[in-house]
């Protein structure tokens, strides 16, 4: 088979592959789409992979074309999204179903080969199935959506109450649109950019709000009568975003970082009183798992995205790109600012 295989540092090539088999337990996906995660970046531009030569992808879909001995839930030609972790199934974290936490995993994509291929292979209890009406695009989009719903399952949120979310990407419009799904008495998304906040609107925001202008913390609070958000939801892992949430929550708020902040981050005393004052609970969020493996946000993002409730948007993906054009879809990164949106990549027939 043909894969886009990361060979040395900004290195990507597109290569004849051995073409994985499925072994007992397992199923052969042939992939159509996948997505360049955030965390793929640093992997092929900084020296950031396990080994050398590997092929990464962790965000896909594509049909079911074999089944090894055993499986029983999935069937050639099924449709499906691949849960790209392997937990260990036997530490205590494992065992008590909090799969995200085990540190004893192994990752598609990341620590074996993953999907930027013609053929992934994956375990049965990995692959989860989604109806026909549901896109390959939208499908290589489940992994972003379940990490949303994890945050918001973490916050121990329940509907009619004020709802911020911060950071109108990828994650954060999948949080608000899980938060409205489960009953928000109003959903404000937060970001700096217009066109994200445009995006927002036709996926459901009530309202959006962006935090360049002067009076954006007035105009935040007046949409609760100045009493703040019961639910705050930071997606941007941005240092203003994190000091912001503790500004805009509300007296007993339940706040979630979902974001992932990669420079040093400092509260002054003042800030951080906000907590204490407030007596709001912090909690983070990591990965997209529960039990049973894979967990509900899998198996409800199947269910919303094929009802429609659950909205995809051709503004999520800012560019389509061949397989065979990894290398030039990876170098787009080096500039900064300049994707907007997922990339993904297709396997053509």
């Amino acid at each position: 088979m043909k894969a886009a295989v990361v060979c040395a540092n900004e290195d990507v090539q597109y290569l004849d592959y051995e073409e994985p088999q499925a072994g007992p337990g397992m199923i052969k996906v042939k992939v159509k789409a996948s997505g360049i995660c955030g965390s793929d970046i640093p992997r092929v531009l900084h020296n950031g992979v396990h080994f050398y030569p590997i092929v990464l992808g962790h965000e896909f879909s594509g049909d079911v074309v074999e089944v090894g001995e055993g499986v029983t839930k999935v069937k050639v030609g099924d449709r499906v999204s691949g849960a790209p972790l392997l937990p260990c199934m036997k530490c205590d974290d494992c065992q008590n179903g909090n799969f995200s936490l085990c540190k004893h995993y192994s990752f598609i994509g990341s620590r074996q080969q993953g999907s930027n291929a013609d053929y992934v292979v994956i375990p049965e209890q990995n692959a989860v199935v989604f109806d026909e009406s549901v896109s390959y695009e939208q499908g290589a989009m489940f992994e972003p959506s379940t990490v949303a719903l994890h945050g918001v399952i973490q916050n121990d949120y329940k509907g009619g109450e004020y709802v911020a979310v911060l950071g109108g990407g990828t994650i954060g419009m999948f949080t608000m649109q899980w938060t409205k799904i489960f009953g928000a008495k109003k959903v404000v998304v937060f970001d700096i950019s217009d066109e994200r906040l445009d995006l927002a609107l036709r996926l459901g925001a009530d309202e959006v709000i962006n935090t360049t202008k002067e009076s954006y913390m007035e105009q935040a609070l007046a949409l609760t009568k100045g009493k703040g958000y019961a639910y705050v939801f930071e997606t941007a892992g941005q240092v203003p975003t994190m000091h912001m949430a503790f500004e805009l929550a509300a007296n007993k708020a339940h706040v979630c970082f979902i974001g992932t902040p990669h420079v040093d981050l400092a509260f002054t005393p003042e800030m951080w009183e906000n907590m204490n004052r407030k007596e709001f609970k912090l909690t983070g969020s990591w990965m997209s798992y529960s039990s049973p493996f894979p967990g509900k946000e899998w198996e409800l993002t199947a269910h919303y995205f094929a009802t429609g409730q659950l909205k995809f948007d051709p503004g999520f993906i800012y560019k389509k790109m061949p397989m065979s054009q990894a290398q030039e879809a990876f170098q787009m990164f080096k500039t900064p600012g300049l994707v907007k949106g997922k990339v993904l990549l297709v396997n053509e027939e």
